[in-house]
Protein backbone atom coordinates (compact mmCIF):
# COMPACT_ATOMS: atom_id res chain seq x y z
CA UNK A 1 0.00 0.00 0.00
CA UNK A 2 1.55 3.06 -0.99
CA UNK A 3 0.71 6.23 1.31
CA UNK A 4 1.58 9.40 0.07
CA UNK A 5 2.79 13.23 1.97
CA UNK A 6 0.44 16.05 0.96
CA UNK A 7 -0.88 14.64 -2.01
CA UNK A 8 -2.85 16.42 -4.84
CA UNK A 9 -6.33 15.53 -4.58
CA UNK A 10 -7.62 17.41 -7.55
CA UNK A 11 -6.79 14.41 -9.80
CA UNK A 12 -9.20 12.37 -7.94
CA UNK A 13 -12.57 14.57 -8.26
CA UNK A 14 -14.67 15.24 -10.90
CA UNK A 15 -15.11 18.52 -9.98
CA UNK A 16 -10.77 18.96 -10.15
CA UNK A 17 -10.80 21.87 -7.65
CA UNK A 18 -7.50 22.41 -5.57
CA UNK A 19 -6.99 20.52 -2.21
CA UNK A 20 -4.34 18.60 -0.60
CA UNK A 21 -4.49 15.60 1.90
CA UNK A 22 -2.23 15.03 5.03
CA UNK A 23 -1.84 11.58 4.46
CA UNK A 24 -3.06 9.86 0.70
CA UNK A 25 -3.69 5.32 1.02
CA UNK A 26 -3.95 3.87 -2.28
CA UNK A 27 -5.78 0.69 -0.97
CA UNK A 28 -6.30 -2.11 -3.39
CA UNK A 29 -7.30 -4.53 -0.75
CA UNK A 30 -9.09 -5.72 2.56
CA UNK A 31 -5.61 -5.86 4.20
CA UNK A 32 -4.65 -2.72 2.58
CA UNK A 33 -7.41 -0.51 4.49
CA UNK A 34 -7.10 -2.55 7.68
CA UNK A 35 -3.17 -1.59 7.42
CA UNK A 36 -4.20 2.20 6.71
CA UNK A 37 -6.99 2.48 9.43
CA UNK A 38 -4.51 1.49 11.79
CA UNK A 39 -1.86 3.66 10.71
CA UNK A 40 -4.40 6.41 10.72
CA UNK A 41 -5.41 5.13 14.49
CA UNK A 42 -1.73 5.21 15.78
CA UNK A 43 -1.02 8.77 14.63
CA UNK A 44 -4.24 10.25 15.85
CA UNK A 45 -5.21 10.99 12.25
CA UNK A 46 -9.09 11.94 11.15
CA UNK A 47 -10.02 9.50 9.14
CA UNK A 48 -11.57 10.46 4.93
CA UNK A 49 -12.97 7.91 2.69
CA UNK A 50 -12.49 8.45 -1.07
CA UNK A 51 -13.69 6.85 -3.83
CA UNK A 52 -14.30 7.86 -7.46
CA UNK A 53 -14.71 11.19 -5.97
CA UNK A 54 -17.81 12.36 -8.29
CA UNK A 55 -19.96 13.20 -5.91
CA UNK A 56 -17.47 15.22 -4.03
CA UNK A 57 -17.09 19.26 -3.18
CA UNK A 58 -13.41 19.75 -1.17
CA UNK A 59 -13.63 23.33 0.01
CA UNK A 60 -9.99 23.04 1.38
CA UNK A 61 -7.14 20.58 2.33
CA UNK A 62 -8.25 17.62 3.92
CA UNK A 63 -6.66 16.93 7.40
CA UNK A 64 -5.41 13.03 8.68
CA UNK A 65 -5.85 10.10 6.20
CA UNK A 66 -7.72 10.02 2.92
CA UNK A 67 -7.95 6.49 2.20
CA UNK A 68 -8.32 6.09 -1.59
CA UNK A 69 -10.47 2.64 -1.83
CA UNK A 70 -9.18 1.20 -5.23
CA UNK A 71 -10.16 -2.26 -4.68
CA UNK A 72 -11.05 -3.91 -7.84
CA UNK A 73 -12.96 -7.12 -8.64
CA UNK A 74 -15.83 -9.04 -10.87
CA UNK A 75 -17.49 -12.31 -9.66
CA UNK A 76 -20.24 -13.98 -10.87
CA UNK A 77 -21.08 -16.20 -7.15
CA UNK A 78 -24.35 -17.40 -7.46
CA UNK A 79 -26.98 -18.68 -10.33
CA UNK A 80 -30.54 -19.22 -10.02
CA UNK A 81 -32.39 -19.70 -13.28
CA UNK A 82 -32.17 -16.43 -15.22
CA UNK A 83 -30.79 -14.20 -11.62
CA UNK A 84 -27.08 -14.06 -11.66
CA UNK A 85 -26.00 -12.47 -7.90
CA UNK A 86 -22.66 -10.32 -8.77
CA UNK A 87 -19.44 -9.52 -6.90
CA UNK A 88 -18.15 -6.04 -7.45
CA UNK A 89 -14.82 -4.54 -6.05
CA UNK A 90 -15.82 -1.23 -4.26
CA UNK A 91 -13.21 0.27 -6.26
CA UNK A 92 -14.53 -0.58 -10.20
CA UNK A 93 -16.12 2.45 -12.00
CA UNK A 94 -19.68 2.30 -11.77
CA UNK A 95 -20.08 3.03 -15.45
CA UNK A 96 -17.66 0.18 -16.61
CA UNK A 97 -19.44 -2.33 -14.33
CA UNK A 98 -22.56 -1.33 -15.92
CA UNK A 99 -20.90 -1.98 -19.12
CA UNK A 100 -19.53 -5.40 -18.39
CA UNK A 101 -22.65 -6.74 -16.94
CA UNK A 102 -24.39 -5.50 -20.31
CA UNK A 103 -21.99 -7.68 -22.38
CA UNK A 104 -22.11 -10.76 -20.66
CA UNK A 105 -25.85 -10.41 -20.49
CA UNK A 106 -26.36 -9.48 -17.47
CA UNK A 107 -29.55 -6.93 -17.04
CA UNK A 108 -31.41 -4.52 -14.65
CA UNK A 109 -29.07 -1.62 -14.54
CA UNK A 110 -29.17 -0.06 -17.93
CA UNK A 111 -30.65 2.49 -16.87
CA UNK A 112 -28.07 3.71 -14.85
CA UNK A 113 -25.27 3.87 -17.41
CA UNK A 114 -22.43 6.68 -17.62
CA UNK A 115 -23.27 7.77 -13.97
CA UNK A 116 -19.90 8.44 -13.01
CA UNK A 117 -17.89 7.48 -9.91
CA UNK A 118 -17.16 4.16 -8.21
CA UNK A 119 -19.45 0.86 -7.02
CA UNK A 120 -18.22 1.50 -3.56
CA UNK A 121 -20.39 4.77 -3.90
CA UNK A 122 -23.41 3.20 -5.40
CA UNK A 123 -25.77 1.79 -2.35
CA UNK A 124 -23.81 4.84 -0.27
CA UNK A 125 -25.89 6.84 -2.36
CA UNK A 126 -28.66 5.15 -3.20
CA UNK A 127 -27.73 6.30 -6.76
CA UNK A 128 -30.46 6.58 -9.62
CA UNK A 129 -31.48 7.41 -12.79
CA UNK A 130 -34.56 7.43 -15.41
CA UNK A 131 -36.57 5.48 -12.84
CA UNK A 132 -34.61 2.91 -11.57
CA UNK A 133 -32.60 3.38 -7.92
CA UNK A 134 -29.62 1.22 -7.31
CA UNK A 135 -31.55 -0.44 -4.46
CA UNK A 136 -33.79 -2.56 -6.68
CA UNK A 137 -30.84 -4.40 -8.08
CA UNK A 138 -28.87 -4.72 -4.87
CA UNK A 139 -28.14 -7.89 -2.79
CA UNK A 140 -25.68 -6.86 0.11
CA UNK A 141 -22.22 -5.54 0.79
CA UNK A 142 -18.69 -6.64 3.05
CA UNK A 143 -17.81 -3.53 5.03
CA UNK A 144 -14.68 -2.64 7.26
CA UNK A 145 -15.53 -1.00 10.64
CA UNK A 146 -12.98 2.01 10.47
CA UNK A 147 -12.57 1.73 14.52
CA UNK A 148 -12.48 -2.11 15.16
CA UNK A 149 -11.39 -2.93 11.60
CA UNK A 150 -14.13 -6.24 11.60
CA UNK A 151 -15.79 -6.82 8.64
CA UNK A 152 -19.38 -6.97 8.54
CA UNK A 153 -22.11 -8.06 5.52
CA UNK A 154 -24.91 -5.56 5.32
CA UNK A 155 -28.25 -6.69 3.78
CA UNK A 156 -31.42 -4.83 1.94
CA UNK A 157 -33.15 -3.91 5.28
CA UNK A 158 -29.49 -2.65 6.93
CA UNK A 159 -28.86 -0.45 4.33
CA UNK A 160 -31.77 1.69 5.10
CA UNK A 161 -32.05 2.92 1.31
CA UNK A 162 -34.06 6.61 0.28
CA UNK A 163 -33.66 9.05 -2.27
CA UNK A 164 -30.81 9.53 -2.38
CA UNK A 165 -29.86 8.00 0.89
CA UNK A 166 -28.80 4.71 2.89
CA UNK A 167 -27.55 4.67 6.43
CA UNK A 168 -24.01 5.17 5.27
CA UNK A 169 -24.74 9.03 4.92
CA UNK A 170 -26.88 8.81 8.22
CA UNK A 171 -26.09 7.33 11.41
CA UNK A 172 -22.73 5.17 10.11
CA UNK A 173 -21.21 8.11 8.49
CA UNK A 174 -17.79 7.39 8.36
CA UNK A 175 -18.06 4.27 10.32
CA UNK A 176 -17.31 1.39 8.09
CA UNK A 177 -15.46 1.03 4.51
CA UNK A 178 -17.39 -0.39 2.04
CA UNK A 179 -15.01 -2.40 0.07
CA UNK A 180 -17.53 -5.30 -1.99
CA UNK A 181 -21.15 -4.60 -3.38
CA UNK A 182 -23.49 -7.55 -4.86
CA UNK A 183 -26.05 -7.35 -6.97
CA UNK A 184 -28.56 -9.53 -7.99
CA UNK A 185 -29.15 -8.89 -11.98
CA UNK A 186 -30.99 -11.31 -14.78
CA UNK A 187 -30.51 -13.08 -17.89
CA UNK A 188 -33.96 -11.88 -18.72
CA UNK A 189 -35.09 -8.00 -19.52
CA UNK A 190 -37.35 -6.58 -17.89
CA UNK A 191 -37.22 -2.81 -19.24
CA UNK A 192 -38.25 0.41 -17.87
CA UNK A 193 -38.92 2.82 -20.34
CA UNK A 194 -41.83 4.92 -18.85
CA UNK A 195 -38.96 7.82 -17.33
CA UNK A 196 -37.68 10.81 -19.33
CA UNK A 197 -37.04 10.89 -23.00
CA UNK A 198 -36.00 7.03 -23.19
CA UNK A 199 -38.76 5.88 -25.95
CA UNK A 200 -38.55 9.24 -28.03
CA UNK A 201 -34.72 8.67 -27.64
CA UNK A 202 -35.09 5.14 -28.81
CA UNK A 203 -37.51 6.11 -31.61
CA UNK A 204 -34.96 9.08 -32.35
CA UNK A 205 -32.12 5.67 -32.82
CA UNK A 206 -35.12 3.76 -35.19
CA UNK A 207 -35.19 1.09 -33.06
CA UNK A 208 -38.97 0.10 -32.22
CA UNK A 209 -37.94 -3.54 -30.42
CA UNK A 210 -35.32 -2.47 -27.63
CA UNK A 211 -32.85 -4.62 -25.91
CA UNK A 212 -31.11 -3.85 -22.78
CA UNK A 213 -28.39 -2.61 -25.01
CA UNK A 214 -30.30 -0.60 -26.80
CA UNK A 215 -31.66 1.31 -23.52
CA UNK A 216 -28.33 1.77 -21.99
CA UNK A 217 -27.59 3.13 -25.70
CA UNK A 218 -30.09 5.95 -25.59
CA UNK A 219 -29.54 6.85 -21.56
CA UNK A 220 -25.76 7.42 -22.91
CA UNK A 221 -26.67 9.62 -25.65
CA UNK A 222 -29.09 11.32 -23.42
CA UNK A 223 -27.12 12.23 -20.61
CA UNK A 224 -24.37 13.26 -23.41
CA UNK A 225 -26.92 15.52 -24.40
CA UNK A 226 -27.82 17.08 -21.16
CA UNK A 227 -24.51 16.67 -18.98
CA UNK A 228 -20.85 17.81 -18.94
CA UNK A 229 -18.38 15.99 -19.26
CA UNK A 230 -15.93 15.88 -16.26
CA UNK A 231 -12.94 15.40 -18.40
CA UNK A 232 -13.97 18.90 -20.29
CA UNK A 233 -15.00 20.41 -17.64
CA UNK A 234 -15.11 20.07 -13.71
CA UNK A 235 -18.20 19.16 -12.44
CA UNK A 236 -20.09 16.41 -9.57
CA UNK A 237 -23.49 15.54 -11.90
CA UNK A 238 -26.36 17.09 -10.09
CA UNK A 239 -25.24 19.57 -7.16
CA UNK A 240 -29.06 19.11 -5.73
CA UNK A 241 -31.68 16.80 -4.96
CA UNK A 242 -35.09 17.24 -6.11
CA UNK A 243 -36.93 18.10 -3.34
CA UNK A 244 -39.89 15.89 -1.62
CA UNK A 245 -42.69 18.33 -0.17
CA UNK A 246 -45.55 17.42 2.15
CA UNK A 247 -48.97 18.17 0.20
CA UNK A 248 -49.89 21.01 1.60
CA UNK A 249 -46.23 22.46 0.79
CA UNK A 250 -46.74 21.04 -2.77
CA UNK A 251 -50.48 22.45 -3.25
CA UNK A 252 -49.13 25.69 -2.48
CA UNK A 253 -46.42 25.84 -4.90
CA UNK A 254 -48.29 24.50 -7.43
CA UNK A 255 -50.96 27.31 -6.92
CA UNK A 256 -48.54 29.84 -7.70
CA UNK A 257 -46.45 27.62 -10.12
CA UNK A 258 -48.51 25.28 -12.24
CA UNK A 259 -46.54 24.27 -14.49
CA UNK A 260 -43.96 22.78 -12.00
CA UNK A 261 -42.84 19.20 -13.02
CA UNK A 262 -43.82 17.00 -10.10
CA UNK A 263 -43.60 13.03 -9.76
CA UNK A 264 -45.40 11.01 -6.61
CA UNK A 265 -43.14 10.31 -4.40
CA UNK A 266 -42.95 8.33 -0.62
CA UNK A 267 -44.35 10.70 1.50
CA UNK A 268 -45.34 13.74 -0.50
CA UNK A 269 -44.49 14.73 -3.86
CA UNK A 270 -41.43 14.99 -5.52
CA UNK A 271 -40.88 18.50 -7.94
CA UNK A 272 -37.83 19.08 -9.88
CA UNK A 273 -34.90 21.02 -8.16
CA UNK A 274 -33.34 21.43 -11.85
CA UNK A 275 -37.23 23.87 -12.40
CA UNK A 276 -36.95 25.93 -9.52
CA UNK A 277 -33.45 26.54 -10.10
CA UNK A 278 -33.92 27.50 -13.78
CA UNK A 279 -36.91 29.32 -12.81
CA UNK A 280 -35.20 31.28 -10.59
CA UNK A 281 -32.68 32.69 -13.33
CA UNK A 282 -29.63 30.43 -12.59
CA UNK A 283 -29.25 28.48 -15.70
CA UNK A 284 -25.55 29.40 -17.51
CA UNK A 285 -24.93 31.88 -14.46
CA UNK A 286 -21.24 32.77 -14.26
CA UNK A 287 -18.92 33.26 -11.69
CA UNK A 288 -15.81 33.93 -14.26
CA UNK A 289 -14.14 30.65 -12.81
CA UNK A 290 -17.08 28.69 -11.62
CA UNK A 291 -21.16 28.82 -12.14
CA UNK A 292 -24.02 26.77 -13.26
CA UNK A 293 -23.96 25.04 -16.37
CA UNK A 294 -26.09 26.18 -19.75
CA UNK A 295 -27.80 22.97 -19.90
CA UNK A 296 -28.74 21.52 -16.83
CA UNK A 297 -29.34 24.02 -13.85
CA UNK A 298 -28.97 21.21 -11.44
CA UNK A 299 -25.14 21.11 -12.25
CA UNK A 300 -22.63 23.32 -10.80
CA UNK A 301 -19.93 23.48 -12.94
CA UNK A 302 -15.73 24.54 -12.59
CA UNK A 303 -14.10 26.41 -15.29
CA UNK A 304 -10.55 26.25 -13.66
CA UNK A 305 -9.26 28.45 -11.04
CA UNK A 306 -12.10 28.56 -8.41
CA UNK A 307 -12.02 27.09 -4.89
CA UNK A 308 -14.44 24.83 -3.12
CA UNK A 309 -15.09 27.21 -1.12
CA UNK A 310 -16.00 29.96 -4.16
CA UNK A 311 -18.44 26.80 -5.65
CA UNK A 312 -20.02 26.66 -2.10
CA UNK A 313 -21.04 29.90 -1.91
CA UNK A 314 -22.24 29.98 -4.85
CA UNK A 315 -24.49 26.88 -3.89
CA UNK A 316 -26.25 28.66 -0.91
CA UNK A 317 -26.74 31.59 -2.76
CA UNK A 318 -28.55 29.36 -4.97
CA UNK A 319 -30.51 27.48 -2.01
CA UNK A 320 -31.22 31.32 -0.43
CA UNK A 321 -33.02 32.43 -3.54
CA UNK A 322 -35.03 29.26 -4.27
CA UNK A 323 -35.89 29.54 -0.57
CA UNK A 324 -36.87 32.96 -1.09
CA UNK A 325 -38.78 33.05 -4.58
CA UNK A 326 -40.53 29.65 -3.99
CA UNK A 327 -40.67 28.91 -0.20
CA UNK A 328 -38.57 25.38 -0.91
CA UNK A 329 -35.64 24.26 0.82
CA UNK A 330 -32.78 22.56 -1.63
CA UNK A 331 -31.04 19.95 -0.28
CA UNK A 332 -26.92 19.56 -1.32
CA UNK A 333 -26.57 15.85 -3.00
CA UNK A 334 -22.78 16.05 -3.00
CA UNK A 335 -20.74 15.43 0.28
CA UNK A 336 -18.63 18.85 0.77
CA UNK A 337 -15.36 18.06 2.55
CA UNK A 338 -13.65 18.71 4.87
CA UNK A 339 -16.20 18.88 7.09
Amino acid sequence: MAVQREADLAPLTTFGLPARAERLAACTSVEDIRVALTAAGEEGFPLTILGGGSNVLLTGDVPGMVLHNRIAGMDLVREDGDDVWVRVGAGVSWHGFVKDSLARGWYGLENLSLIPGSVGASPMQNIGAYGVEVEARFHSLEAIATDTGEARTFGHAECEFGYRESVFKRALKGAYVITHVTYRLSRKPDLRLEYGAIRSELEAMGIQDPTPLDVSAAVIRIRKSKLPDPAEIGNAGSFFKNPVLNLAAFSALQAAHPDVPNYPAPGGVKVAAGWLIDRGGWKGHTRGTHGVHDRQALVLVHQGGATGAEVLKLARDIQADVREKFGVDLELEVNVLPI
